[in-house]
């Protein structure tokens, strides 16, 4: 079985600034870690490995020190890690973001039975890249899954979570799955598990290298983008009260909320 992770890299804090000129995240500085819910996944695909004897293989895009997080995935335990990385890649959307794994995918000749990501980023928090690189590679795909129950000949069988359900789904492979926390609980990486990845290479693809031209790439072909950025302001006009006579208190209290459509005070 070959399973393939998309890994996204995301900056290891909540102070996060944008540039107001592109609206885009600027990342330098910044520490940077796995997506939390993409290590979710990561697990899901070792667990695999170890019962079904998958080959994985981690693919992430980004700038170059997302090497380190690539680096990671191997000291746990996967068997090929790719990183797609070039500036015109930066500024991508979810579309353009969808469109460069898919066809790096496609140019790579990367073959796979299932391909695994997190529910979301924690940076973007809008969950569409799984859904979308499913229809680029016109492959059925199942979102929000909070548990992985078993493999059945050329399908998998797994629980996926809605508001006010769970759902059992039977779904034929080569699929897409995009996970929640509750499908596994990461793992630590062990010294030798370390020690092994200082040996392995990251391979690293530029633009030129997958035959993309800049304008099909990151923020040039991004149908979508952030227009302006400006931080929320909140305006309270305070009322203070003070005085023994709590009941002058309330009368003026009273009229101040009479004014307001619907209200309850009479």
């Amino acid at each position: 079985m070959k399973i393939l992770v998309l890994a996204k890299q995301v900056p290891d804090t909540d102070r996060v600034k944008i540039d107001p000129e592109t609206g885009t995240m600027i990342r330098e500085g910044l520490d940077a870690i796995m997506n939390p819910l993409d290590m979710h996944a990561l697990e899901l695909a070792l667990n695999l490995k170890e019962s079904h004897q998958a080959h994985i293989t981690v693919m992430s895009m980004g700038p170059m020190n997302c090497e380190e997080v690539l680096k990671d995935a191997y000291a746990l335990g996967a068997d090929r890690a790719i990183l797609l990385s070039d500036p015109f890649f930066a500024g991508s959307d979810t579309w353009a973001t969808s469109f460069t794994l898919s066809e790096a995918i496609k140019r790579l000749n990367i073959s796979f039975d299932l391909v695994l990501c997190g529910e979301k980023a924690t940076d973007g928090e809008t969950g569409q890249v799984g859904i979308e690189l499913a229809m680029l590679l016109n492959l059925p795909v199942l979102t929000y899954v909070s548990k992985f129950i078993a493999i059945e000949e050329q399908s998998i069988v797994a629980e996926r979570t809605t508001e006010d359900a769970y759902e059992v789904w039977k779904v034929k492979l080569p699929a897409v799955l995009a996970v929640l926390r509750t499908v596994s609980e990461p793992r630590l990486p062990t010294l030798s598990g370390k020690k092994a990845a200082l040996g392995k290479k990251v391979e690293i693809y530029t633009a030129k290298d997958l035959g993309f031209s800049q304008n099909e790439v990151g923020l040039r072909a991004s149908p979508t983008r952030v227009v302006k950025v400006y931080n929320t302001k909140f305006s309270r006009n305070c009322f203070i009260y003070s005085g023994k006579d709590v009941s002058k208190g309330i009368k003026e209290i009273v009229e101040i909320l009479k004014p307001y459509k619907g209200s309850a005070v009479k």
